[in-house]
Order: structure tokens, then C-alpha cells, then sequence
């Protein structure tokens, strides 16, 4: 019986060795890294990838909200320091997910996508507009 026992024990182990070889390890080739695009994570190895839309990211934020109420002129310093602040603010609750979530790479809609060969990822931009709230 012990002998038995041992051998369903190895099985088992077996089969959550081959469980952790299926989750798929992407990169992201270095002349197709786009730093801008890339908001937390690692670009060279990643397996769980999220993508977010930093427009609207940028729109849920008091600054750009201060930009629409008091009608400041785009290109105005006024504009570039509240838009900067705003960015600042998209970036910073981005990471917080990035934290919070085991998502190892999060980078902006769409990019991995258009990527050869495409990365899939989800969409997490609900996530990350929650900590406007």
C-alpha cells in the first residue's frame, strides 16, 4: 500500500511540474520595445500580459478633469503641467495593479497585439479606472 501511495504521490508532483511548463513565456524583441508603450513590467520575459487604454486612463484623472472644466488652452504651460500631473497619476494606478495583480506586464492597448507574432492580453483598463474612484 505504501508503494502505491508513493506513486500517486509522483504522479501528482508530475503533473504540477507539467501545469507550471504550459503557462506560455513571451518577449518582446529589443527593436520592437517601445518604452512608451510599456507602463509596468519586464519586456524581455512575461507571462501574463494586460494591456490597458492610457487615453482613457489620462481622462479619468482630476487633472484632466481640471483641463476640461476651466478650459485651458492645449500647448499652454498650464496645460502641460496638469497633463503632466495626469500621466503621473495613470502611471502610478497602473503600477498599483501591476502590484496587486500577478499581470507581469502591462503596456498599452493594442501594442502587443500588433506585435509578430502577436502577444495576446487582457484588458485590464477596468482594474486600473477603479482607483479613481
Amino acid at each position: 500500500m505504501r508503494k502505491k501511495a508513493g506513486c500517486i504521490a509522483t504522479v501528482i508532483g508530475v503533473m504540477f511540474v507539467m501545469m507550471g511548463a504550459w503557462a506560455e513565456a513571451y518577449s518582446i524583441p529589443a527593436d520592437k520595445i517601445d518604452d512608451q508603450k510599456i507602463f509596468w513590467g519586464t519586456a524581455a520575459s512575461f507571462e501574463k500580459p494586460a494591456q490597458v487604454d492610457y487615453r482613457k486612463i489620462i481622462r479619468a484623472t482630476e487633472e484632466y478633469a481640471s483641463i476640461k472644466k476651466n478650459k485651458i488652452e492645449a500647448g499652454s504651460a498650464k496645460y502641460w503641467i496638469l497633463i503632466s500631473k495626469a500621466s503621473e497619476q495613470a502611471i502610478r494606478a497602473i503600477a498599483e495593479v501591476g502590484e496587486e495583480t500577478d499581470y507581469d506586464l502591462i503596456a498599452e492597448k493594442d501594442y502587443l497585439g500588433a506585435l509578430e507574432p502577436s502577444i495576446p492580453a487582457d484588458d485590464i483598463t477596468s482594474l486600473v479606472l477603479k482607483k479613481f474612484k
